[in-house]
């Protein structure tokens, strides 16, 4: 039996150089463009997304807890008169990123309550 000529000879070496440049141009063309991504990162991407949904979820209980105090007005005032770098801290300090069943303060969630108290008005 004798083999077609595409697979024979000089045709042979060319039908390989094409396959692997062509197998080799879809990997690169899909990470780049095609959105394809490797286990570990979609699994990284998964995970910073829903610490987002999280502090996004829990951020507007903060506002709402700082809003419920006795000297919400002063303290407003108070927390637009310091550097932003100094108002996370702020929240945390007073106790409103301070989460049920929790002891300690969320950085995230302190941090994205004072960006949502500095937007009121």
């Amino acid at each position: 039996m004798n083999l077609p000529p595409i697979l024979q000879g000089d045709s042979l070496v060319r039908l390989i150089q094409g396959t692997l440049f062509g197998a080799f141009a879809t990997i690169v063309i899909g990470f780049a463009w095609g959105g394809w991504t490797l286990g570990a990162t979609a699994a990284k991407m998964s995970e910073d997304a829903s610490k987002s949904a999280v502090v996004a979820a829990l951020a507007p209980i903060c506002v709402d807890k700082f809003q419920r105090t006795s000297n919400a007005v002063e303290n407003l005032a108070e927390l637009k008169k310091i550097a932003s770098y100094q108002q996370t801290s702020f929240v945390e300090k007073g106790g409103w990123a301070t989460l049920p069943g929790s002891d300690s303060a969320n950085y995230a969630v302190a941090q994205a309550c004072a960006n949502m108290l500095n937007s009121l008005k």
